[in-house]
């Protein structure tokens, strides 16, 4: 099998580089971008640079917005991979049915999908990358250990709890950027991991999430969570708390009782190195294309040609990539006085979020 992917590796930092070396593991010849094109390039100018035909063209959720024309033509199969899809989601699900496939990476959401009209919707989790978990034990120097953003609006009390945890408790440096390996050390040495999510999405089952259970560090994380809907049990392989009161206690429970805290980071240490590795997640990715074959999915290979130019043009807008969105305008206006409307109006949101990126505002 060969897959060319729509971006470079560096593109996403953590997943990608794991997936490319995953599925190189299991013999594909696995491509990337070795350019960087106009983001609406024609599908064929990208399949002439690839080395060889591809048997899967794939789509990943980074910062290179690449969406090249007839995707919904070719008679290659193809997949995105949606990684935030709490977010933004029903502007996701117009985008994905270009896709005969797309993962979504939160459980629930594949459901959604489906029953918006995409037939190929399925559910494909964050994973971990094996090799940075499955080693021998390390000294737990750190009573509480933390890695991420805390930086911007969705992460105020984030930001607000790990000074608490740092004046409460033995903590790694929370506010430097550390290197994939680094994290996995960071956590291979705690004990305790407090999971602050995202204010406004607290339940997501985050790469971060996987990782803290891959170390055998305890996992203490917010209830409800997405981990429940993945198999984990609260109690058994992870610590929910309900409210934020019951944090720093809980710290302190399994801080001391070491025999709990151990049993519990163990059971999840294992099902993660069993069950939510990169590997796994590969092997689903090829079972699901031997399964499906070349059949025809993306809801969009049934549409009117001015439809699937309103998708692109959605799709350019919400990036700020105003010369693709202008593009696809052009194959809109004139097309009915709807489609030309809504054209307008994406065509002047693509100006604006262009316009605020370049003045440094978040859109």
């Amino acid at each position: 099998m060969t897959i060319l992917c729509l971006c470079k590796e560096e593109n996403h930092r953590k997943l990608l580089p794991a997936y490319a070396r995953a599925l190189r593991a299991r013999g594909v010849r696995f491509f990337c971008v070795d350019w960087s094109p106009r983001f609406d390039s024609p599908l064929e100018t990208l399949l002439q640079r690839c080395p060889e035909k591809p048997t899967c063209i794939l789509q990943v959720e980074s910062d290179f917005p690449l969406l090249p024309e007839e995707l919904v033509r070719t008679e290659i199969p193809t997949v995105c991979l949606d990684v935030d899809t709490y977010a933004y989601t029903k502007c996701r699900m117009r985008w994905s049915s270009l896709f005969d496939h797309v993962g979504v990476f939160h459980p629930g959401y594949e459901g959604l999908f489906r029953r918006s009209g995409h037939p190929g919707a399925f559910l494909l989790p964050h994973a971990v990358c094996r090799e940075f978990f499955d080693q021998p034990e390390l000294s737990r120097e750190f009573e509480v250990g933390w890695v991420g953003l805390t930086s911007g609006p969705f992460y105020r009390k984030r930001r607000e709890w790990m000074r608490k945890l740092a004046n409460a408790f033995r903590m790694n440096d929370w506010r430097r950027t550390y290197s994939l390996e680094e994290v996995a050390g960071v956590y291979r040495r705690s004990r305790v991991v407090v999971n602050i999510g995202r204010d406004d999405y607290p339940q997501d089952a985050n790469m971060r999430v996987f990782e803290v259970l891959a170390s055998g560090a305890l996992l203490l994380t917010s209830l409800p969570s997405e981990l429940s809907e993945l198999g984990f049990q609260d109690g058994v392989h992870f610590v929910g708390y309900r409210q934020d009161s019951e944090i720093k206690p809980f710290v302190r429970r399994f801080l001391k009782d070491e025999p709990a805290r151990a049993r519990i980071a163990q059971a999840a240490r294992k099902k993660v190195l069993q069950e939510h590795t990169y590997d796994c997640r590969a092997d689903q990715l090829l079972r699901r294309l031997q399964q499906y074959g070349h059949r025809k999915l993306a809801p969009a290979r049934a549409w009117p040609e001015t439809r699937v130019h309103l998708t692109y043009l959605d799709f350019f807008s919400a990036q700020g990539v105003l010369d693709c969105a202008g593009a696809q305008f052009r194959h809109v206006a004139g097309h009915g006085f709807r489609q030309t409307v809504e054209g307008l109006a994406l065509l002047g949101k693509a100006w604006m979020r262009g316009f605020n990126q370049r003045r440094g505002i978040a859109a």
